[in-house]
């Protein structure tokens, strides 16, 4: 039995990369995932292969930008499994460009899906574990929401993301649900594997460690916060990129 056993944890963006390594930590631990992304079939692939190796998931493609498809999305999972336990708003995407070089329509892409697909979920979750008074939302930030070269628009949105995110802690502590951002540093994911050997090596240069992390060490963090072990804990932003920002 896991820490998660009878939970119903939902994550977004979890068709591949940090997103699918997450959803299989919180199956390893005994949770039913929802495996939520754009693309159906990569959504069926995921549950498939974990399947196979006797976790509980299920697949509910979605389009986060869109609140029409996520207020049908959480319908159709009250409808099938009767509640929700633990949010992961993971999906996210880039366009990066330096700032004056960037188009509104880059801008608002990268909004769209990174801040404002993160209050759909989270508004519709929230309504439902207000209801049960429990609940666990955990909202993949990023180093970068401190600021970082081409990426004004994803900075802007992974701030977003924190102030959302300790805004929600504060609204509903006294409903036993607890609200935290996870920001990972540089993770080896498909996206980070598309840069350049210099630029992974300057990357991996600035990490104390002196490596990039894999999609588990971000999910071993995620797995806690969404546990009771982590019942007081609500409000944080915690870091998880090998000492990236210090």
């Amino acid at each position: 039995m896991g820490r998660l056993s009878k939970k119903i944890a939902v994550v977004t963006g979890a068709a591949r990369g940090l997103g699918r390594g997450i959803a299989e930590k919180l199956c390893q631990e005994g949770a039913h995932v929802i495996i939520v992304d754009l693309n159906e079939e990569e959504c069926q692939k995921v549950v498939a292969e974990f399947t196979e190796q006797d976790y509980q998931a299920s697949a509910f493609p979605a389009n986060i930008a869109d609140h029409d498809e996520v207020s049908q999305l959480f319908t159709g999972l009250i409808q099938e499994f009767g509640t929700i336990d633990i949010l992961v708003n993971n999906a996210g995407i880039n366009r990066d460009v330096t700032l004056h070089k960037m188009s509104i329509e880059q801008w608002r892409q990268v909004i769209d899906v990174n801040l404002t697909g993160t209050f759909h979920c989270t508004q519709e979750a929230i309504k439902i574990m207000r209801e049960k008074q429990y609940g666990r939302v955990i909202s993949i930030s990023s180093a970068s929401w401190l600021g970082n070269f081409g990426q004004a628009n994803y900075a802007a949105s992974k701030a977003g993301v924190v102030g959302l995110t300790k805004t929600a802690a504060r609204e509903n502590a006294t409903k036993g649900i607890t609200c935290n951002a996870i920001c990972p540093g540089f993770i080896d994911t498909d996206m980070t594997r598309g840069v350049p050997d210099k630029v992974w090596d300057q990357m991996v240069a600035k990490i104390p460690m002196g490596r990039a992390g894999s999609p588990s060490d971000v999910g071993n963090v995620v797995a806690f916060l969404a546990s009771d072990e982590a019942s007081y804990v609500t409000g944080e932003v915690i870091n998880v990129g090998g000492g990236m920002v210090l």
